[in-house]
């Protein structure tokens, strides 16, 4: 990732309804929510969700799929952990003990099967 890169995505989540909007989708990864259900639940008017949206996707941090009539909003999880990641590159000037609080705070949320017992 690029300087450039980074500050596309900064500035894309620099809004209040861009930010809950890609919020609310990482709540709801990986089944993503309907255009029309984002508005409704954030009580925005479709319209400015879709210039919202627009912005979010144009910045990577959204993708979408068509699914029937509707169109499904998804966090692009990949495009935040490489914004993450550009930021604590250059970690600790090569420490990284001194970073271990960071990343132990960057670790998923979710469990993956790799540690599930069998």
């Amino acid at each position: 990732m690029d300087n450039t890169t980074a500050i596309d995505a900064f500035a894309a989540l620099s809004q209040a309804t861009r930010l809950e909007t890609f919020r609310l989708l990482v709540r709801h990864e990986p089944a993503g929510l309907p255009a029309g259900e984002i508005a409704r639940l954030l009580e925005v008017p479709h319209n400015t969700l879709s210039a919202h949206l627009g912005v979010l996707s144009r910045a990577g941090l959204v993708v979408s799929r068509r699914h029937s009539r509707s169109v499904i909003y998804r966090a692009s999880l990949e495009r935040m952990q490489e914004t993450l990641s550009f930021l604590v590159r250059d970690c600790c000037a090569g420490r990284p003990e001194l970073c271990e609080p960071l990343l132990r705070e960057l670790q998923p949320c979710c469990p993956t099967d790799e540690g599930a017992p069998a």
